[in-house]
């Protein structure tokens, strides 16, 4: 009962594998600073201070005289730990580096709050991880690109949840010193590709590069400087017998491994080959044994590429599965990247065929975060769950966790919970309920003992779910749908929109009342899908409403003190709303951008709030124009759908 207890009033995230009460006099109050030798892990250091500053405790002090030791156990597991709290005693043990920083996140996150203020309690624990590699692979190549700030916080925030690998996925986004032309202005330079290596490393995180070398590559295509390298006109793949391909691959990897050098990975991509041997290949693919035989070349040939670096090649697996006899061909020390998305009933088929070629693995699903507004919960969730279960019960090596930003619009900030959900399984050897998740994240992300903040994330789920009630939608296309247009405001229909309000209303209304002292801009990013689930209801609602008021107005065009009048002010103050509301969500969403990346797409994300307010601007001064022009000159009303679409 007593251990029940101690859990129920710990939200520590991963939870740890054994976690027990330990006898004590007293639970240590935060009276003074806690002590740490001069030698203390200095970026598990700067973890506890960030936290407990954000919660108003002391940071931790350098003393002679430590609270904190910390001693080396060879016995223990790799990464693993043991963590004895007795008041102002900490004691941690464990086998490396890595299992000492992870036993230093869990004592930050141990420090509770009740009526008496914060303490440590009394604790015995004893932890490891049940796979030995959690990653985040960062889509920084389709729109959003973090600033090295936000690079940094997204690296420390991982960290602090105990994942050992950060992969920022890249197409055309590194600004080769040999090839700068595809890169975007504000692109990553081997400069700052060498500083994240080396600050990820101080966290015990390892900076994995993930280069796009095969298909994903039409910004590079694009240029007539490569495009002869293209399997199809200033295409998507490139061409495997390019002597040019070759040559740019050779290079640009070349200077990703001398910003990064030893890499335990390195990425190759080589996903959704589908148009090999459709364009300039036909006959080179033809003479060299078919599709699977080239196909496995380029891999081989990035291997050898790589090789010298120490690191083992990385590669999506949907090749693979659609032909395995793909694997016979393949360097056996490849690390397959297992990736699938949804909400399925299993995910076994997929990790036995790579299993069945003898090759290690990893399990990479998604935060379903592309193309919403904010992340599918309920569908990434499921996703993770069930896919990391399958994966811990078949010994893969690890988690390769994806958020991926389709549209180019969707936010960092948006992707926390369901990436920190992926991070806390693959470390617990146990199942992770959603509930429990949902009841331990306010305290263990936010800092605060609220459990609406994992109601705001429910809520904005329910939202996404009532709206996307047809195959391919997504939230992002329903925002910049045209209300007015019958076919979408057919299928809305179906759509409870006043439900919708209320949820998103419910999470703006505790968002702007509060502000959590830790991770602000995570709530600001679930305050703004709140906000924009609100607006995209509301502008449905208003186009049934605005052709309502219209039909009521033709109805008593006639009538001297009819209300003809007042229904065309209240269609042009409808359209005034949306204009207002558009205007509003682009300051929004363009500080959240800026909070986490950088400004180059910015610019055409913020047109569309522009272009939207701007068709209600226009939409409003077509009702004025027939107000005056048609029913005050001439008492007459033109059909509602050639004022508005004229």
């Amino acid at each position: 009962m007593l251990t029940a207890l101690l859990l129920s009033a710990l939200h520590v995230l991963p939870r740890p594998q054994s976690i027990a009460p330990a006898a004590c006099s007293r639970a240590y109050a935060f009276s003074r600073p806690l002590r740490v030798a001069s030698g203390f892990d200095p970026a598990a250091r700067d973890e506890i201070d960030e936290r407990w500053r954000a919660l108003g405790l002391p940071a931790l002090a350098v003393s002679a005289y430590p609270d904190v030791s910390v001693v080396r156990n060879p016995a223990l597991p790799p990464q693993g730990y043991t963590l004895d709290v007795a008041g102002a005693s900490v004691r941690i043990a464990a086998a490396d580096d890595a299992g000492a920083f992870y036993a230093a996140m869990t004592l930050a996150q141990l420090a509770t709050r009740d009526a008496n203020g914060w303490s440590l309690p009394c604790v015995h624990i004893v932890d490891r991880p049940a796979l030995r590699w959690r990653i985040l692979s960062d889509d920084v190549s389709r729109g959003p690109l973090p600033t090295m700030r936000y690079f940094e916080s997204r690296i420390r925030t991982i960290a602090a949840f105990k994942m050992n690998g950060y992969s920022p996925y890249m197409e055309h986004v590194f600004v080769s010193p040999t090839d700068p032309l595809p890169a975007p202005l504000d692109g990553i330079t081997p400069a700052q590709l060498r500083e994240l290596n080396a600050y990820a490393k101080r966290f015990h995180v390892a900076l994995i590069p993930e280069q796009q070398t095969f298909a994903h590559m039409h910004n590079t295509l694009k240029y007539e400087r490569y495009a002869s390298a293209a399997e199809l006109p200033h295409g998507f793949l490139l061409s495997p017998g390019s002597r040019l391909a070759a040559d740019y691959l050779r290079r640009i990897v070349g200077q990703e491994l001398q910003a990064v050098p030893h890499p335990p990975f390195f990425h190759i991509g080589s996903d959704e080959t589908a148009t090999l041997g459709l364009g300039t290949t036909r006959a080179y693919v033809a003479s060299h044994g078919g599709r699977a035989q080239v196909y496995a070349a380029h891999i081989r040939a990035m291997a050898k590429l790589i090789a010298p670096s120490g690191a083992r090649v990385m590669l999506w697996d949907d090749g693979i599965e659609a032909d395995p006899s793909i694997m016979k061909l393949l360097p056996k020390n490849a690390v397959i990247v297992n990736w699938h998305y949804g909400n399925l009933s299993t995910y076994e088929p997929f990790i036995r065929t790579i299993a069945s070629g003898g090759f290690q693995q990893m399990v990479a699903p998604g935060s379903s975060n592309w193309s919403e507004i904010y992340a599918d919960i309920d569908t990434a969730i499921g996703n993770e769950r069930r896919f990391i279960a399958q994966g811990k019960s078949a010994h893969v090596l690890g988690l390769f966790q994806t958020v991926w930003h389709d549209d180019g619009e969707t936010l960092y900030e948006s992707t926390w919970y369901p990436v920190l959900y992926a991070a806390s399984d693959a470390w617990e050897s146990g199942d992770l309920t959603p509930q429990r998740f949902q009841a331990d994240f306010p305290a263990a992300f936010f800092g605060v003992d609220d459990a609406r903040y994992g109601r705001d994330v429910a809520l904005l789920g329910n939202a996404l779910t009532r709206l996307e009630g047809s195959p391919y939608d997504t939230t992002d296309r329903l925002f910049w749908s045209d209300p007015f247009d019958p076919a979408v405001a057919a299928r809305m229909a179906k759509v409870d929109l006043h439900a919708v309000r209320l949820e998103a209303e419910s999470v703006e209304t505790h968002l702007l009342q509060t502000t959590p002292p830790l991770h602000a801009g995570a709530a600001r990013a679930m305050f703004l899908a709140a906000r924009r689930y609100d607006v995209l209801a509301r502008a449905f609602q208003s186009a049934t409403e605005v052709r309502a008021y219209y039909a009521d107005a033709r109805k008593h065009v006639r009538e001297p003190h009819g209300p003809a009048l007042r229904d065309l002010f209240w269609c042009k103050y409808w359209f005034w709303e949306l204009r207002d509301d558009y205007e509003s969500l682009a300051t929004l969403y363009g500080a959240a951008w800026l909070h986490e990346s950088r400004p180059g797409h910015l610019a055409s994300n913020l047109e569309r709030y522009h272009m939207a307010a701007q068709r209600e601007i226009e939409r409003a001064d077509a009702i004025d124009r027939v107000t005056y022009e048609s029913y005050v000159r001439h008492k007459t009303l033109p059909p509602f759908a050639t004022v508005i679409h004229p």
